[in-house]
């Protein structure tokens, strides 16, 4: 797609995904196994043909570089580029960034590049799939200073979302951010194809015109929040227009939902298919062998490359992601894993047998149920992780608890035995 260039942007701290957060930005959290969040606005502008790709970030970037670094190198003889752009000192600023509006001020020189005509800006934290072509098209058959997609949400979502009002002409007549139900009510759709969900919310995608988007950056040299301060100037004089998206659709930048979207990627139906031929969500090619199951009981989960499940284990709607060690008899129920970044040999391992730090993976009899465990984790033998008081917010000494979620940190210790109940 020519003269359209794309600003992703990943540098908030990501307090919704803490402690996945805790050492990487939110671009950098592992997704389904084998991916990374950043993984899927990359892959949606490369299928779409859009090659010219900026990630904004600040925060604990330096994880999120190694993977754009190691994932997207782009073909020499097409053009086209994935780079990564930290906040840095210039001669015009000196500090880090205040919002979002404030990263594309910042930035948006870079995008002056071959005539650029229209910015897209995506988020970091979503899961879907759309070709941005049509969205592209669409845009500038409008004349629209800016195309905004939307999806239809229920009444629960709508109060945690920007919900906006749209004519016969798709054109957006009022944009409110996280309405209460004063507003809610002024925002329902009587004729929606899908009465659960009669309200229609933005998706965290912009396509701006370039000349438009540059004018109100410099109108409003103060504001730093591009959905709370530079859209709804557009809104006011008629100059957005909505663009309808009917696929799946989900945010991930909480441990709630992105906990429920891992249960349902593992279920019979999921909703976001990975293995679709069309629209292929790209990530690093790792070289690792395929993995090793011996006499166990798998249900209703996906297993990421490189892992060694060993016999009488259970697996239950769960994500097993690469190079994960499963001893004997250890059941999983509803649990993420996100893998390891290297392996041990079986002479490491046994030298680790019974010491105070495990060896990598999961030791032998060890149940876990409703948990995400960071990279590199080291679970003891017969360890219980269950949560049966089902405590919704904790911190102990090697875990936290959030929204009834176990959460191990990467690089997590947790000796032979333990119990969390």
């Amino acid at each position: 797609m020519q003269r359209v260039v794309c600003f992703i942007l990943g540098g908030g701290h990501g307090s919704g995904l803490y402690p996945l957060t805790l050492s990487r930005s939110v671009p950098a959290v592992p997704l389904a196994g084998k991916y990374r969040l950043i993984d899927v606005p990359v892959s949606n502008c490369i299928n779409s043909g859009i090659p010219s790709i900026f990630i904004l970030t600040q925060y604990q970037s330096v994880s999120l570089h190694r993977h754009v670094t190691n994932t997207y190198k782009m073909d020499p003889f097409h053009g086209g580029f994935v780079e990564v752009l930290a906040a840095q000192q210039t001669n015009e600023a000196s500090d880090w960034y205040k919002g979002t509006g404030d990263a594309l001020r910042k930035n948006l020189s870079h995008a002056e590049i071959d005539g650029c005509t229209d910015v897209l800006v995506l988020s970091a934290d979503q899961l879907y799939r759309m070709d941005f072509r049509t969205l592209v098209q669409g845009h500038r058959a409008s004349g629209a200073a800016c195309t905004l997609p939307v999806t239809s949400v229920g009444p629960n979502r709508a109060r945690r979302m920007g919900i906006v009002e749209i004519d016969a002409g798709q054109w957006v007549r009022s944009f409110v951010e996280k309405p209460g139900p004063e507003f809610l009510d002024g925002l329902y759709r009587e004729n929606a194809e899908d009465p659960s969900r009669p309200f229609l919310a933005s998706m965290g995608i912009y396509l701006f015109q370039m000349s438009a988007l540059k004018e109100i950056l410099a109108k409003l040299p103060n504001a730093t929040d591009l959905v709370t301060q530079i859209l709804p100037l557009l809104v006011n004089p008629g100059r957005v227009r909505a663009h309808r998206h009917y696929g799946f659709w989900e945010d991930l930048g909480t441990v709630r939902s992105y906990f429920a979207t891992h249960m349902a990627l593992a279920g019979e139906k999921p909703p976001f298919e990975f293995h679709s031929p069309e629209g292929v969500i790209y990530t690093r090619m790792r070289n690792l062998p395929g993995s090793r199951v011996q006499s166990s009981s798998i249900r209703n989960t996906l297993i990421s490359d490189g892992c060694e499940i060993s016999e009488g284990s259970q697996l239950e709607q769960s994500v097993i992601g690469v190079r994960s060690i499963l001893g004997r008899n250890v059941t999983l129920r509803n649990t993420i894993l996100l893998g390891s970044n290297y392996s041990e040999s079986p002479a490491e391992r046994s030298l680790r047998t019974g010491s105070a730090e495990p060896p990598l993976g999961i030791g032998d009899g060890t149940i876990i149920e409703q948990a995400i465990l960071d990279k590199n984790f080291r679970v003891g033998r017969n360890c219980r992780l269950v949560n049966s008081s089902q405590v919704q917010f904790a911190d102990g000494p090697f875990y936290s608890i959030r929204d009834g979620v176990i959460l191990l940190p990467a690089n997590a210790v947790v000796p032979d035995g333990t119990t969390i109940s």
